[in-house]
């Protein structure tokens, strides 16, 4: 017989672990061992654990799902990483799956494909849901952007600062200038890039090597 697939649950709304719990303790061949309410207690969890599948939120408080799932795939490489999350915007899902998400799915998924991706996700398959995969399609059949003009260094320290999660005043407060200053930087960095908004601005640098 095989053992259960062992899973760990990461969300920062505790109604939301108690219906996924609630989902795989009633189901057979699972078994969830922990709980998680951000991306710090998920690396703990994980590595006393071990779990076989983290089911992972990406927007959550102290450190997020994206850097959560560099470290884990870093830490914890034998746990595959599920992400289960309500947003489906390329700034969302590119970042993710460029972390090393073995899968990405929406909440409002039904039980069974809930069930059936968590299966597919232990044996390492890639795991997407419609929605999700069709704006990966969309993106790699759209036209190459043109190259980025080149970021200034100052341009650059800005946005590794906002990639790491620090708001506009932190990160004045690390290079010592104001956060007027901020702002125009990382208006020069959207319009180089070209894009909106800082998860934009990260998600687009990641893409194009400025940030690794």
């Amino acid at each position: 017989m095989q053992p259960p697939i062992r899973l760990l649950i990461v969300d920062d709304h505790p109604i939301v672990r108690d219906g996924l719990r609630g989902v795989f303790d009633g189901e057979f061949g699972f078994q969830v061992v922990g709980e998680a309410s951000d991306g710090l207690e998920a690396l703990r969890c994980a590595a006393e654990l071990v779990p076989d599948v983290v089911l992972m939120d990406l927007r959550m408080p102290r450190l997020g799902g994206v850097e959560a799932i560099k470290r884990l795939r870093s830490e914890v490489p034998a746990a595959r990483v599920l992400v289960l999350t309500t947003y489906d915007t390329e700034s969302d899902v590119l970042p993710a799956i460029e972390a090393g998400a073995t899968g990405y799915l929406l909440k409002d998924a039904p039980r069974d494909e809930l069930i059936r991706a968590v299966y597919a996700a232990n044996e390492g398959q890639a795991v997407l849901s419609p929605s999700v995969a069709q704006r990966l399609m969309t993106r790699l059949q759209a036209p190459a952007p043109a190259p980025a003009e080149g970021l200034t260094d100052r341009e650059l320290d800005v946005l590794k600062l906002i990639a790491a999660g620090t708001t506009n005043r932190e990160a004045a407060r690390a290079l010592f200038i104001s956060e007027a200053t901020v702002k125009t930087h990382l208006l020069h960095v959207y319009a180089k890039l070209g894009v909106r908004d800082r998860a934009a601005a990260v998600a687009e640098a990641y893409k194009r090597g400025l940030l690794s």
